[in-house]
């Protein structure tokens, strides 16, 4: 018993002197200590401040492009709406393809340094590929330097959008206790970090844009960008790496596939443990056997075949690796389910902001609103939210449920959406109530549209938060980067489908429910429409949420588990996590 004790002691203290998750610093050593030197919150920082910045540009242009489209170039509403729809879906879905290319080749850092932050920096400098600035009609070249400069930007974000959130959480070892749950707080701070750079995106950079010059706004937009380039570089004595790729992760998972297919005729064993299984390590946990998917388990059957020698990875794969392809098979669901976030976002950045710039927005005589600037609502709705639930909700969550996590992952994300239903509604009411306002020729005031702002940003605290912890939690550990990249294809299929729902609006409603202008529209039928769609999906997703089972990993750390008592004093507890 005190040789068992000792061995345990022994385990304990290795994981409060090294990273157990096979983290190396930036000479590629492990050091002794390397807790005390590298990751946490002081690597951590340099990852926000970045986000800060690059939320500031995003922002500084994603919300003002439908102004720019209606205003310098000329386009008629539904044809703005459109292309600025499609322009967030293509940045939103970029990251799939970088994603893909770090976690199977490059690996985070050398994506984001590389193919993400300078190439948008070049992108906002290079003065030939700017948008004109000086045009007052559009025109094809015009066009053309606008569309090749704003889509190299989505390409630029695909490079190391997903990459650098999963960078960010790699700096927390889950193997610790202590580190494992301020990788949940990351994800909530990381939020706050992007609501600071929407606040001053929506706010400065679009003031200098709509009242000083286009041209300026963009000169900003490039310094910043170059900043944080070099904040990025200065951090990096103080970053965690993960080791090189191994390839593909999906080759894995086409693996399983055919192994399961090939031994489709071989009868299952009634006992998981005759599956063949590898042994664990504290890099990479092995995954507890589920029941789900079950004919996917034939795959680690071992065949007596009278060979001794090590079967094919196309023949034989691990119950770890089983468990991994039913991982990503049960998130489809969940994404699928999800897509009405990036509807309901899409929405916030065109028709709020179009409803807006047809809405007195006059602080006194001299000083008018911009349009974009009303997102500021937003921000503040998921920052009060976000700051509210990780310093107050959280903490009485871990108090009175012993979990660590407070709220369930899933049950986040269906309080967000419940939200985004109220907010479509209220937007869908003021939207009627100022069409009716102006057949009576009274220009209703735009702090009207502020309770559709801040309830989407309160969904948005709640929703979007949960999508990026889900997405980088619940995939195989080797697929974070693609995990929350997922994540955010989420608003960019929500983009597409947005420009879909008005395709399918206008083709069959008598009149143009979307027209040339608001006033000419029925943009209050329109967001309806998105009600019902919402409900419905509503009522899909709380059917998912209630069957799903979530990842099951079977990791020793030390045989301690550190949980909360009421005073939120750490106890130690034997148990097998």
């Amino acid at each position: 018993m005190n040789e068992r004790r000792g061995k345990d002691s022994d385990e304990d203290n290795n994981n409060k002197l090294y990273v157990n998750d096979s983290s190396i610093d930036f000479k590629g050593r492990v050091p002794l200590r390397v807790r005390a030197t590298t990751g946490c919150w002081k690597a951590a920082f340099f990852i926000l401040a970045i986000e800060f910045i690059e939320r500031l540009s995003n922002f500084g242009i994603g919300t003002n492009l439908i102004t720019y489209m209606t205003k310098v170039m000329q386009q008629d509403l539904e044809t703005a709406v459109n292309s600025v729809n499609i322009w967030s879906g293509v940045t939103a879905v970029m990251p799939l393809v970088g994603a893909f290319v770090a976690d199977s080749y490059t690996g985070a850092y050398a994506m984001i340094l590389f193919s993400g932050l300078s190439l948008l920096t070049m992108a906002e400098y290079i003065p030939s590929l700017k948008p004109c600035t000086t045009c007052e009609h559009g025109n094809k070249k015009h066009e053309v330097v606008f569309y090749l400069a704003i889509y190299l930007v989505s390409f630029a974000t695909g490079g190391y959008k997903p990459c650098l959130q999963s960078f960010g959480a790699d700096q927390f070892d889950e193997n610790n206790p202590m580190e494992r749950k301020q990788k949940m707080s990351f994800f909530n701070w990381w939020n706050i970090s992007l609501c600071c750079g929407i606040f001053f995106g929506v706010t400065l950079i679009v003031y200098m844009q709509d009242n000083v010059a286009w041209g300026l706004g963009f000169l900003i937009l490039a310094i910043t960008m170059a900043v944080s380039l070099l904040v990025f570089i200065c951090g990096r004595p103080f970053y965690r790496y993960k080791n090189s790729p191994l390839g593909s992760p999906l080759t894995t998972l086409l693996q399983v596939f055919v192994a399961a297919f090939v031994k489709r005729n071989l009868p299952s064993p009634s006992d998981p443990s005759f599956l063949y299984e590898v042994s664990m390590s504290p890099a990479k946990p092995s995954l507890s056997h589920t029941d789900r998917l079950r004919c996917l388990d034939k795959a680690a059957i071992i065949e007596d075949d009278g060979n001794d020698g090590p079967s094919s990875r196309w023949r034989l794969a691990s119950v770890t690796q089983v468990e991994e392809l039913k991982l990503v098979i049960n998130i489809i669901p969940i994404w699928l389910s999800c897509l009405v976030f990036g509807v309901g976002i899409a929405q916030g950045t065109t028709f709020f902001v179009k409803q807006g710039s047809v809405m007195n927005r006059r602080l006194s005589k001299h000083f008018e609103i911009p349009p974009a600037t009303l997102f500021i609502m937003t921000a503040i709705g998921m920052f009060i939210t976000i700051a509210l639930y990780d310093k107050v909700l959280l903490p009485y969550a871990r108090k009175s449920t012993k979990n660590e996590r407070g709220i369930n992952i899933l049950t986040r994300m269906g309080i967000g959406m419940t939200i985004l239903i109220i907010a479509i509604i209220v937007s869908a009411l003021i939207e009627t109530k100022r069409l009716t306002s102006v057949r009576n020729g009274v220009t209703l005031s735009a702090f009207w549209l502020a309770p559709q702002f801040l309830l989407l940003g309160i969904g948005d605290g709640f929703s979007l938060v949960g999508m990026q912890e889900y997405f980088y939690d619940q995939v195989p550990d080797s697929m974070r980067s693609i995990g929350l990249a997922l994540y955010l294809s989420v608003i960019g299929v929500g983009s597409f489908l947005s420009t879909f729902f008005i395709i399918i609006v206008n083709n069959f409603s008598t009149n143009k429910w979307i027209g040339k202008d608001l006033n000419s529209s029925r943009l209050d039928y329109f967001y309806w429409f998105l009600t019902a769609i919402f409900v419905v999906n509503l009522c899909v997703y709380v059917y998912l949420a209630r069957n799903y089972r979530y990842k099951s990993v079977q990791r020793r750390i030390g045989e301690v588990q550190r949980i909360f008592d009421e005073d939120m004093k750490l106890e130690e507890k034997y148990v097998v996590v």
